[in-house]
């Protein structure tokens, strides 16, 4: 099962605590039994009858009673009645309730009466020498009633209170969770982006993720400016490097030109000049590349016709094919318009068939196909040479790595790295299939408006 994110766990958690303690009340209020109910029931009774003893005066042969006796207290119904005639003197009883109940004084009882059970207590007193007898009657059917009541009120509002507390809780955690949110999301629009210029800036704050924040982004800053300084040596060692390899070339061609070397001489001067020729052009590339990573590489975007450079391209690299053996062969749709800087759509196509050459088998085959298909216009340059290793396909993008370097002694290793810039600086998207010892294709896409 797929692990659940920290903000769904947070919500589920206090949400499950919440539950927990809903669900410990209920319990303690269902543990609560009409034993004690009653009990509660019988203690009202009790104090109320003992508290009726105040609300009575006998004097010159009359009752007065207080009206706190008619009154129903706690619930509490409670009468008077002579002792001897046991005539009721004064309160009432319940509707319902058994007028001629015999009087067991001090004695609490449980009597049932219709559909309701009730607690009695007698009481015999005497003011001023007149014995009377106080009765006191409670409903303990009511006192149930009322307690289920509340407990189903408890168990209407318990799901409403677990449905509030899992709100809130969520609310709580998505703020809580908000700088973490963030931190992801800066870090993914630098993986996207490829911009390490770019800070998660949460602003002021003393806790844990704050200051995780502010590492991270101090860590960035250290990233950012490693990197810029790289480039910028890089940039500076390819510029510099400019010079002293043109004037190499200049007097390897000089020599080559006249007439003073020997054949083994030439020969050797020839190995200089090529190998010299293959540097020339890697520095070249590495500086367009170190432009491009400071922003400093413009496009000089015009119109041009993709089906004569792709033909161009192909006849340039035919002669080197077929001292290899290889054959190269094209399918390309006439009239392929798009708008692209040309000198860089020719390095494009340049170093695609360079690599597939380089690779190839002798006696294999080189396709290059170009069409147009909805709004998108589609490159393929394929091969039957050896191919590439899982492994090794992931990185053929980085500069420098190659993962056959004694096939190709001559390959700088920044072919397809300049292949995959080319193809984003033109909005364009590129993909490689490879099957070890059957060949490798690469595709390119480019929006036929770019």
């Amino acid at each position: 099962m797929k692990r659940l994110s920290l903000k769904t766990r947070l919500v589920l958690l206090h949400t499950g605590m919440m539950a927990l303690v809903v669900c410990i009340v209920l319990a303690l209020l269902f543990s609560i039994s009409s034993r004690e109910i009653v009990s509660n029931v019988e203690n009202t009774l009790e104090a109320s009858v003992f508290g009726a003893f105040e609300d009575m005066e006998y004097e010159d042969g009359r009752w007065d009673f207080d009206s706190d006796l008619m009154n129903l207290e706690d619930g509490v119904y409670l009468s008077v009645y002579d002792k001897n005639s046991q005539e009721l003197l004064y309160g009432r009883i319940p509707y319902g309730f058994a007028y001629d109940l015999p009087f067991e004084s001090g004695n609490l009882r449980t009597i049932t009466a219709g559909e309701n059970d009730y607690s009695v207590l007698d009481l015999e007193h005497t003011v001023n020498g007149r014995p009377v007898l106080i009765r006191g009657v409670i409903s303990i059917s009511d006192a149930e009633r009322d307690f289920r009541y509340t407990l189903r009120l408890a168990l209407i509002l318990s799901p409403l209170m677990i449905f509030l507390t899992a709100v809130c809780g969520y609310l709580l955690s998505r703020r809580a969770l908000y700088p973490v949110s963030k931190i992801t999301k800066t870090v993914q629009e630098i993986q996207k982006e490829k911009d390490l210029s770019k800070r998660i800036d949460l602003g002021k704050g003393n806790d844990e993720i704050y200051t995780l924040a502010r590492t991270f982004d101090g860590l960035l800053e250290t990233i950012d400016a490693g990197m810029q300084r790289e480039k910028q040596f890089t940039s500076d060692v390819a510029h510099e490097l400019r010079t002293p390899i043109s004037v190499v070339l200049m007097q390897c061609e000089d020599l080559l030109q006249g007439n003073h070397l020997d054949e083994e001489g030439r020969r050797e001067v020839s190995v200089i000049h090529r190998k010299m020729k293959s540097i020339s052009d890697m520095v070249s590339q590495l500086l367009l590349l170190s432009r491009a990573d400071q922003g400093r590489e413009k496009l000089n975007l015009e119109p041009v016709d993709f089906s004569e450079i792709c033909e161009m391209v192909a006849e340039e690299f035919t002669g080197i094919a077929q001292e290899k053996g290889i054959q190269i062969q094209t399918r390309i749709e006439p009239g392929l318009q798009l708008t692209a800087d040309q000198t860089l759509m020719i390095r494009l196509l340049g170093n695609l068939l360079e690599n597939a050459v380089s690779y190839g088998n002798p006696g294999g085959h080189v396709w290059v196909s170009a069409w147009k298909a909805d709004e998108y216009l589609q490159v393929l340059v394929k091969d039957d040479g050896i191919g590439i290793s899982p492994q090794d396909l992931p990185r053929i993008w980085d500069r420098f790595y190659q993962a056959d370097p004694s096939r190709n002694s001559d390959s700088s290793g920044l072919g397809l790295s300049m292949v995959k810039w080319i193809v984003e600086a033109h909005h364009g998207q590129i993909s490689v299939s490879s099957e070890l010892g059957k060949g490798t294709a690469f595709s390119c896409i480019f929006p036929s408006g770019s």
